[in-house]
C-alpha cells in the first residue's frame, strides 16, 4: 500500500479531507498533476484543488469543474469532517 496522500485516489481524497482547511464553502487539497491533469501516479508537480462538498465537485486552481462525485456530496448523504460532532460531544466550531 502506498502512503503517499497526493496520489490521486477517492480514497486519498477522503484521506485528506480528514486534515484539509475548510473555509468559503470548500476544502482545499493537493494531488499531483501532469499537465494540468490529476495523476494516481507520483510527478513533479503538486497542485491544488477544491472540494465543495455542497455539490460534490472537485475544482482546479482557475476553479475549472474536475470530477463530481456523489460520495463527496452533502446532497447525497455526505457529512464533511467539519461538520462532524468531536468526540467530547461538542459540536465542531470550524465553519
Amino acid at each position: 500500500m502506498n502512503d503517499d496522500l497526493h496520489l490521486f485516489s477517492e480514497a486519498n481524497l477522503h484521506r485528506q479531507l480528514e486534515t484539509a482547511p475548510f473555509t468559503q464553502g470548500f476544502y482545499t487539497v493537493r494531488f499531483y498533476t501532469k499537465d494540468g491533469a490529476l495523476s494516481r501516479t507520483k510527478t513533479g508537480t503538486l497542485s491544488e484543488f477544491y472540494l465543495y462538498p455542497s455539490g460534490g465537485t472537485l475544482r482546479d486552481s482557475g476553479f475549472n469543474l474536475v470530477f463530481y462525485d456523489s460520495q463527496f456530496d452533502t446532497y447525497r448523504g455526505f457529512v464533511p469532517p467539519h461538520t462532524r460532532s468531536r468526540k467530547d460531544g461538542m459540536e465542531n466550531d470550524r465553519t
